[in-house]
């Protein structure tokens, strides 16, 4: 499947999401709400508005380069909206927009979910470890 649907006329195509399909947009767009520091940078701001910095201080351990991109790509997607006041210095914010805030909230389920799991994830992992230490 090419992601699109044939209603008959070639000029009224109607675009078919569908993750599994290469040519699909949601797969980019997955990748960028998905990745390590979307996922981070998403639900950070689902807690308000932040100055880039203050983000960059919430998200610990993204570069600045990286925040940069990731906060852009978002923007791109529609989930974050940047607002430069024209100050000196410039004076940025960066917020979620109404669809920017569902996507958090979900991801922030999945967070919960993994956070409630790690007992559970440490003895598997501790398990798993010891099994392929004792077949080595």
């Amino acid at each position: 499947m090419d992601g699109r649907r044939d209603d008959g006329d070639a000029e009224h195509e109607a675009l078919v999401a569908d993750v599994f399909s290469t040519a699909c947009t949601s797969r980019a767009v997955l990748e960028h709400v998905t990745g390590r520091w979307g996922v981070l940078a998403l639900v950070a701001l689902d807690d308000g508005v932040f100055r880039f910095n203050a983000l960059r201080r919430r998200v610990q351990g993204v570069s600045e380069k990286m925040l940069a991109q990731t906060l852009q790509a978002l923007e791109r997607d529609g989930f974050v909206h940047r607002e430069a006041r024209p100050t000196i210095p410039p004076h940025v914010e960066y917020s979620l927009t109404a669809a920017g805030r569902e996507v958090a909230q979900r991801l922030l389920g999945l967070i919960e979910v993994l956070e409630a799991s790690v007992p559970g994830v440490l003895a598997a992992q501790a398990r798993y470890d010891a099994a392929k230490t004792a077949s080595a």
